[in-house]
């Protein structure tokens, strides 16, 4: 048990961790952020703030000297930084859960062999795996980068090779996922919380409602069937279990 008067480290710092930061105050915590920003949201209300680079190992050691545990704001952290950190203290969400939230090819890839349905989709890591990708797959597609995508950001609607291909070289022909386009009558969200004995507390399922890509509103509670929420609940269950994940997990069924 970490008592009140600890510190807790915090990778990332913005409107989450200062969200995080402002919570952990109030249970009468110290913070102690990573962020490279000098002027990040959480590093300006952080009882320290480590101006910093994800990878720098200086950086790392003492956040992990200052602190009794360690999360992450974010799934574009370094897995390597958090393997560091596991060797100082508990981080929770674990360095191989985050592996795989961060990129698509592991993340969709892991969903299967649980069982569990995605779009059909093929990993591209070059320009020549698309010709033999796109012939098992029903246009129109998506082209998504594997890492670093969000908010509609890295990706592209395409429907043949060629324009696969163009698509590709514009993101500089970084690994992607190259999916079939579901005609979606709406997302629904799944949050949960895991500890590390796994048991778990399930908040009730959401609507999603997107602008131009981008996440606009979130209505609770989903007025979605009650078999699809409970899809999707035990979905989210299934995946945080498989990948021993400790703390906030989300799961969407489209």
């Amino acid at each position: 048990m970490i008592l009140p008067d600890a510190s807790l480290g915090v990778l990332g710092g913005g409107q989450l961790g200062r969200m995080f930061t402002l919570a952990a105050h109030s249970m009468g915590y110290r913070v102690v952020v990573l962020d490279p920003d000098p002027h990040s949201p959480a590093g300006l209300i952080a009882d320290q703030h480590i101006k910093a680079d994800y990878r720098d190992r200086a950086a790392l050691q003492l956040l992990g000297d200052e602190c009794a545990a360690i999360t992450t704001e974010f799934e574009n952290i370094p897995a390597e930084s958090l393997e560091l950190l596991e060797q100082f203290c508990p981080v929770r969400p674990a360095a191989d859960a985050v592996r795989i939230a961060q990129n698509r090819i592991e993340e969709k890839t892991f969903i299967r062999q649980q069982g569990l349905a995605t779009a059909p989709f093929a990993a591209i890591y070059e320009a020549g795996d698309i010709d033999e990708a796109i012939t098992g797959l029903q246009p129109p597609l998506l082209l998504k980068t594997a890492s670093m995508g969000y908010d509609g950001k890295g990706q592209q609607q395409v429907s043949t090779a060629d324009e696969a291909r163009a698509a590709f070289l514009q993101m500089d022909g970084k690994p992607c996922v190259l999916e079939e386009m579901v005609d979606l009558e709406r997302e629904i969200s799944v949050v949960l919380a895991r500890n590390t004995s796994g048991r778990m507390a399930v908040y009730p399922a959401g609507d999603n409602r997107h602008v131009n890509g981008i996440l606009d509103t979130t209505i609770v509670p989903s007025t979605a069937a009650t078999d699809t929420i409970n899809t999707a609940i035990d979905m989210a269950r299934q995946l945080a279990d498989a990948m021993n994940y400790c703390e906030l997990a989300q799961a969407s069924t489209r």
